[in-house]
């Protein structure tokens, strides 16, 4: 299972942990991603969205 939004296609980022003594280890910052329940070409289906396109409306929901 992907963690990328499929509006936007917001997904993982890396990088680094920085600590005090500038000591750096990679690590990896995940999207905010929630499976919700969307109006897609007529029909409801289950899709993953990131908070960002959720609090937008970017979707229509389905009840």
């Amino acid at each position: 299972m992907s963690k990328a939004c499929d509006v936007c296609g917001k997904g993982r980022i890396s990088g680094n942990n920085v600590s005090h003594s500038n000591r750096h280890t990679r690590r990896v910052w995940s999207a905010n991603i929630k499976k919700v329940k969307a109006v897609v070409n007529g029909s409801a289906k289950r899709i993953k969205i990131c908070t960002r396109c959720l609090r937008s409306n970017k979707i229509e929901r389905a009840i």
